[in-house]
Order: structure tokens, then sequence, then C-alpha cells
């Protein structure tokens, strides 16, 4: 028995260097382009708590978490949107800059997509959404030659930066959750403190 015992503390020392040597990285191959950055969660209780407070407070969109991924910011927000019956004057909208992404929670809608815009005008830059959301950009009047979509709870929109996207009707509501891909890092960082600290207090003015 301790025959065997010493032989296997043997070899398990002798494989030790060899496993170290196995995990160690080799400069020459490709390098994470996020250096030894941290994984990010978000609990749906959370999330929950955004859309809550956008019922009660009136609010539409919300920054859940911006999270740099070393080449670029993920933003993270809640968006909720009452009921519409035809759109709002130069409610198109288009970001510069932010990519995203929306995966639909709760209700139905008609979303009309393309890059052709008219009437441009610039947002204000001082504006929140675009000091803080998605980076400067321009609404407009129209979307010519658009795409409509009826989205629904599940269903999944990429909206490329430069791409209008345009709300012309919303049934009762919609409630999705937006991913913001930021390769520029125009837009500031949000941690689960400061997420956390603007849940436990009504939104100011402006938010």
């Amino acid at each position: 028995m301790k025959t065997i015992l010493l032989t296997f503390i043997t070899v398990a020392c002798a494989a030790v260097p060899l496993l170290a040597q196995a995990q160690k990285i080799n400069p020459t191959d490709p390098q994470p382009t996020c250096n030894m950055c941290p994984g990010t969660f978000v609990p749906l209780a959370e999330l929950e708590a955004y859309t809550k407070k956008a019922i009660a407070e009136k609010l539409t969109d919300q920054q859940v978490r911006d999270i740099d991924i070393g080449k670029a910011n993920i933003g993270i927000g809640m968006v909720y949107r009452g009921k519409l019956d035809k759109p709002r004057p130069d409610s198109v909208a288009e970001h510069d800059h932010v990519s995203e992404v929306y995966h639909i929670i709760s209700g139905s809608a008609t979303l009309v997509l393309g890059p052709d815009i008219t009437n441009r005008q610039r947002r204000p830059a001082t504006q929140r959404t675009v000091v803080e959301f998605n980076g400067p950009g321009n609404n407009g009047s129209e979307i010519l030659n658009g795409v409509a979509h009826n989205i629904k709870a599940g269903d999944v929109v990429v909206i490329p930066a430069g791409t209008g996207h345009w709300f012309t009707r919303i049934d009762d509501h919609i409630n999705y959750l937006m991913i913001r891909i930021d390769p520029d890092k125009v837009t500031p960082l949000r941690s689960e403190a400061q997420s956390k600290a603007y849940l436990a207090k009504p939104a100011a003015k402006g938010e």
C-alpha cells in the first residue's frame, strides 16, 4: 500500500509542471482583446426592476450597464414604450457609432428599418440619450423605402449604426432588452453599483 501511495505522489508531482506548462499562454498565439477582464452577470430581477420603474415613472429608455470588453463597450438597456397609434413627428432615429440589438420581452409593434432618412436633424449633443446611451446621431421625419417588421415577444432585431429605426405603431406596449455595441467607446461605463443607486430612488427630472 505504501509503495502504491508513493508511486501516485511521484506521478502527481511530475504532472504538475506539465499541467502548468500546458496552461501557459504562448506569446506568439493570438492574445485576448480584453486582458484578464471579468465577466458580467445581470440578474433577471434587476432587469424587471427597470421595467417596473419605467411603468411607474413613465420612463422609456434606461441604461442598466455599460461594460468595457476591450475593443468596444457593450451597453445593456431596458426600453418600455406605451401604446402608439401613429408615429410622432421626426421620430426616426439613427446613431453614428452605436449599433443596437433588440430582444423583445413583451408586447408588439411595427418597426420600420432603413438607411434612407428624410429631413435629418442632428440630435443635441447635450441630450441625455446621446451622452450616456447611444452617442451622436440624427432624427428624421421618414424612412424612404424602409422595411416594416411586425415585432413581438421573442423576436430579435439587429440595427447597425447609421440605419434608421422608426416605430410607426405600438399595439398596447413594447418592452425590450437593448444591447448596444459601441466600438468607439463614446458612452460612459456604468457599473452594478451605479445601477443599484439609480434603482433605489426616483429618476431625476429629464432621465
